[in-house]
């Protein structure tokens, strides 16, 4: 009973959302964000925390402890602007994109994506959310796979508005398979990539900010095996409420090639941009559950507090590369 009442009132208060912000201004709408991600900030103690330490471990003394407060603050507000503009995205058409975001692309990639389908990845940066609809409008309609709420109403709104440009949202079950089916229908995949998974089959082993972490390569091996091209991209949030969304690069993996490379490639390219907008992407997140060295339950100064060591992990590393660490962060400006 206490359940099925606090389901109904999610769902109320979120259906009242979807009604609302489409009717506010987008100026009044940025400053809702900005409230909204402080607040967060300030009272998600254990996120903040996690944020704060992710920031340590990556940048090292690149940035002051007050620098780092500011990024992981402005990584909140910029979390509530991609969750307050999704509700809003009900007054996003085919027919207005273009007044909310400057595309920068490669029009070489759209092509051969356009005739073969394709893959599309991005982290969790700036606003995934409303560039995967920017992508719909301009003809890419995505499968993408969406892990269900507790609250079934909650999921179907959420679908709904994610599937407002033509893209298909599926659960995880069996997401393998109807990945496949759609992408060999000369489909497209959209997925995020920067996910900490436990090591195993579905992941590989790479270096992120100079530490070992464990994330999906379901995305490299849906183009091996299916000899698509893997299309790579950011959506970056603009001062004036507007977006730059760009394709950053378009790799054509060939089945003989490695496929934790290839996901390190990929990874790499997405840290270039992130090292220079640090705000946009989701520090609060666990990016490194497992790490190699330590013991079972000891911090290590090197990792973040809440790692834990992952002799599965450490298997998963090549022999020649335990140990290394990747080059010092070069310095860019707080955005």
């Amino acid at each position: 009973m206490v359940k099925k009442l606090r389901y109904s009132l999610e769902i109320k208060l979120l259906d009242l959302a979807v009604w609302l912000l489409p009717q506010v201004p987008r100026h009044v709408l940025m400053v809702l964000s900005r409230v909204l991600g402080t607040l967060a900030f300030w009272l998600d103690q254990r996120g903040r925390a996690t944020a704060l330490d992710n920031l340590r471990c990556a940048f090292g003394a690149q940035y002051t402890p007050v620098e780092r407060w500011r990024i992981a603050c402005g990584s909140y507000q910029i979390f509530a602007r991609t969750f307050v503009d999704l509700f809003w995205s009900p007054q996003l058409t085919a027919g207005n994109w273009q007044k909310h975001f400057d595309i920068i692309t490669d029009t070489a990639s759209e092509l051969k994506a356009r005739k073969t389908g394709g893959v599309w990845v991005t982290p969790h940066y700036g606003n995934f959310e409303l560039v995967s609809q920017v992508w719909g409008f301009r003809g890419f309609p995505f499968t993408v796979v969406a892990q269900d709420f507790k609250n079934p109403a909650i999921t179907h709104l959420f679908k709904r508005l994610r599937e407002q440009s033509g893209h298909t949202f599926i659960s995880q079950e069996n997401a393998m398979i109807k990945l496949i089916k759609a992408l060999k229908r000369q489909g497209h995949a959209g997925l995020l990539t920067d996910l900490s998974i436990p090591p195993g089959r579905a992941a590989a082993a790479i270096q992120c900010y100079g530490m070992w972490t464990s994330v999906p390569t379901l995305h490299v091996e849906l183009a091996k095996r299916l000899g698509l091209p893997i299309i790579t991209g950011v959506c970056r949030p603009l001062p004036d409420g507007r977006y730059e969304a760009r394709l950053c690069e378009a790799l054509e993996p060939k089945p003989e090639d490695d496929t934790r490379e290839l996901t390190q490639r990929i990874w790499n390219r997405f840290e270039e941009e992130i090292r220079k907008h640090p705000e946009c992407w989701l520090w609060m997140y666990k990016q490194w559950r497992y790490r190699p060295v330590g013991e079972h339950g000891v911090p290590h100064p090197d990792y973040p507090f809440y790692s834990n060591f992952s002799e599965a992990l450490v298997s998963m590393i090549p022999p020649e590369l335990l140990g290394q660490k990747a080059a010092p962060a070069t310095t860019h400006a707080v955005g």
